[in-house]
């Protein structure tokens, strides 16, 4: 069984985003692992694995405009279904 169970990601579009903002808040707040924030001060790609995907989409949402958003669940995948 895996710790957190859904590969989360979504890119962000706004003004002024930090990616190392980002980094910090989503780490601070939010449980899981293998985050990335990358991009430049409009455009920010989130890749995370938690178990509350729904907040890191409420988090990208006060940011800018969310899409692309691919929540998947990797325990499935691990055996052999659609995630």
């Amino acid at each position: 069984m895996l710790e957190y169970k859904f590969d989360t990601q979504l890119l962000i579009e706004g003004k002024n985003l930090n990616e190392d903002e980002i980094n910090d808040y989503i780490t601070e707040h939010f449980q899981g692992d293998c985050l990335l924030a990358v991009g430049d001060d409009e455009l920010i790609k989130i890749h995370f694995h938690t178990n509350e995907p729904w907040l890191v989409l409420q988090y990208g949402a006060t940011l800018g405009e969310i899409y692309d958003i691919v929540v998947e669940n990797m325990e499935r995948q691990a055996h052999g279904l659609k995630g």
